[in-house]
């Protein structure tokens, strides 16, 4: 998968370029506050390919061609429907995306004011594109037939303004399971039209029996052929939002009024598409009363369900704790999607916490290999470890799986130590000797590993910001620890002389009250091991990357950067220094030089270039494989612009 930049233009939702540079940050990237993020595979999206960039940006044009009667003769009525094209496709495809014979091109541009002005494109220009045409969101084009000389369909002077009130058509297929002769049939439309015609009309046509007109409803159809919600029969197309050409299903039952909900819903967690139930609520009921409609409609009985509602990516997502709140105040909306689960919610004030534990793996108690030769393995989560030969670690701190414990369901009113308290008494933690909860760190579980240190054992669970969905894991500790505010908790290592290895991570608490420069990190960091501080270097290591990054020197990247004294902080870029991070230690006295990676660096690195090799090939291999939605389209060049002279000032920074 790849993360695109992506905008909302008139014909929908554009794909722009793509995030590329896994070690770049988002400022790097100029990503913008509220920027639209597109995970995909880079290819395509339901088999169709995407073009992406602003060269083939989509335009929405008003397209314009006479009618045709059922004997195939043209008439005079014209009928106006919406078409996307990419900016750089050629104004002759026109012909083939609508499959009318060629002929001759007028277009009015969306810039024109007043009466639109109307001017035929020559013959020879049918292969310039949209935007060398000028065209852009909101233009028309009118498709004439080449032996037409007068444009009868205009009036006077080459000018002529469409009609609100332009016919064109929808489809209503027959979903009743009732026989009838026709399964699907046209129905001329406009705008205007008011749903409530068309369901009758559809009726008749169908040749179905009337009294499905006092029970009835219209549902649209999407592309992958799902019924979304009824529309009122009150609404016109234009309030429902429906484009011409758009399919609806014809369906038994009445459309929800306007004080009522279409739900769908879904039972467990494992979530298939096209399994959903459907069920009509007042928007005023309860949580509560709701659950109980779903649970009867299910054919399921109890007291241990509650509902949760369906997240972006088609999973189980926030539960609704409040059972007495009605539908509305939750701002639920017709088409909404929630889902039955099996196991009771805490009571309104109450956290159900799950509990993990959290055990870092001690690189020493890493099992040497044999005499002369050097053992490697793969954890069960993953993570890579090597020993050399004399049982020596080759790994900097590695993070240790987290095993469940169970669950915690504890007031948010109390406090953090209450939940540790809480915690071991549950009967997996037992087997583990914890004299008392200040010997227990407590870290927030993200993705599957520590995330956020929660600090002050009197600090209340409600202002740890610990949302309803929060896993806890417990780290035991050797000594007693009630962190500050503002103390920072960083794993540590000595590099081993003459190895690429450390040695044993030991937890250094930083107290960063006063400042949290690299000075100051340096200077805790000699004390800490006993060192003067001219005769260490210190680097951050970031996991994700295999990369070390050195802590010295800051004065001379604030003058490389251009950035002013007072971001001398490392907990802001490049470090964003955290509780958890493992700072490298090398001693200057035994050791001289400025590499601090490992072999398990040069390991992850590789694998890391590989990985990336193979999806940049597989991603051309399915872009070949793929066809191209606008196979008919060649697509010109990007056009460059003038060159120009460029000066470049380069100051002295001596």
């Amino acid at each position: 998968m790849v993360l695109s930049v992506a905008k909302l233009v008139p014909a929908g939702l554009h794909v722009y370029q793509t995030l590329d540079g896994d070690e770049l940050t988002l400022c790097e990237l100029e990503i913008a506050d509220g920027e639209d993020i597109f995970v995909w595979n880079g290819v395509e999206v339901g088999g169709v390919q995407i073009q992406t960039g602003i060269d083939c940006e989509p335009l929405l044009l008003n397209v314009l061609h006479p009618a045709t009667s059922r004997e195939g003769e043209k008439c005079q009525q014209l009928i106006e429907s919406p078409h996307v094209f990419p900016s750089n496709a050629e104004v002759g495809t026109v012909f083939t995306a609508l499959a009318v014979p060629a002929g001759v091109i007028l277009i009015s541009r969306a810039e024109s004011t007043g009466e639109e002005s109307w001017t035929a494109i020559p013959m020879e220009d049918l292969k310039k594109t949209f935007r060398e045409q000028g065209l852009s969101n909101g233009s028309s084009v009118l498709i004439q037939d080449s032996n037409g000389d007068d444009y009868s369909v205009l009036t006077r002077q080459g000018r002529w303004s469409a009609g609100p009130n332009e016919t064109n058509w929808l489809q209503v297929k027959n979903i009743c399971q009732l026989e009838s002769e026709e399964k699907q049939v046209k129905i001329a439309a406009t705008t205007n039209t008011v749903l409530f015609d068309i369901r009758i009309e559809a009726i008749k046509e169908l040749k179905l029996m009337k009294e499905l007109a006092e029970n009835s409803c219209l549902r649209p159809i999407d592309r992958n052929g799902k019924l979304l919600p009824p529309v009122p029969d009150s609404y016109t197309l234009k309030e429902a939002e429906l484009k011409m050409g758009s399919s609806l299903g014809l369906c038994v039952g009445k459309a929800p009024t306007s004080t009522q909900l279409f739900l769908f819903f879904t039972l467990g967690s494992d979530i298939q598409p096209g399994t959903e139930m459907e069920v009509i609520v007042e928007e005023t009921v309860s949580v509560r009363d709701c659950l109980q409609i779903m649970l009867e409609r299910a054919g399921l009985q109890g007291d241990t369900w509650h509902l949760r509602k369906m997240d972006w990516c088609y999973e189980a997502g926030e539960a609704l704790f409040e059972g007495d709140a009605t539908l509305k105040e939750l701002m639920l909306c017709s088409g909404d999607t929630l889902v039955l689960m099996e196991g009771t919610l805490p009571p309104p004030g109450f956290l159900k916490v799950p509990i993990w534990w959290y055990q870092p793996r001690d690189p020493s108690g890493h099992r040497g290999s044999q005499q002369g030769q050097t053992n490697s393995a793969t954890s069960q989560d993953g993570t890579w470890r090597a020993a050399s030969a004399q049982g020596v670690p080759d790994t900097v701190h590695a993070e240790g799986p987290l095993r469940y414990v169970g669950d915690v369901e504890i007031s948010e009113d109390a406090a953090l130590v209450d939940l540790k308290c809480q915690a071991l008494t549950l009967p997996s933690f037992s087997e583990f000797a914890i004299p008392s909860p200040a010997f227990l760190r407590a870290w927030t579980v993200e993705s599957k590993r520590p995330g956020r240190l929660l600090r002050s054992h009197q600090q209340q669970l409600k202002e740890c910001r610990l949302g309803r969905r929060t896993e806890i894991c417990l780290e035991p500790l050797q000594k007693e620890e009630n962190l500050g505010p503002q103390d920072l908790v960083l794993r540590t290592q000595m590099r081993l002389p003459g190895k690429r290895a450390y040695s044993v991570p030991e937890d250094m608490v930083w107290d960063t009250t006063r400042s949290c420069t690299a000075a100051s990190l340096r200077q805790r960091v000699a004390d800490f091991y006993s060192l003067p501080v001219e005769k260490i270097e210190i680097a951050k290591y970031f996991p994700e990357k295999f990369e070390w990054i050195p802590i010295s020197s800051w004065n001379q990247q604030i003058a490389r950067r251009k950035k002013k004294k007072k971001q001398d902080n490392l907990q802001a870029a490049p470090y964003y220094l955290k509780d958890g991070d493992t700072i490298g230690v090398k001693n200057l006295l035994v050791e001289d030089d400025d590499d601090f990676s490992t072999i398990r660096d040069d390991v992850g690195k590789e694998k890391q270039r590989q990985l990336a090799l193979g999806k940049k090939k597989s991603r051309e291999a399915l872009r070949v494989q793929s066809s191209d939605v606008f196979s008919s389209v060649e697509t010109p060049a990007r056009r460059r612009g003038p060159e120009t002279s460029l000066s470049i000032h380069v100051g002295s920074f001596r």
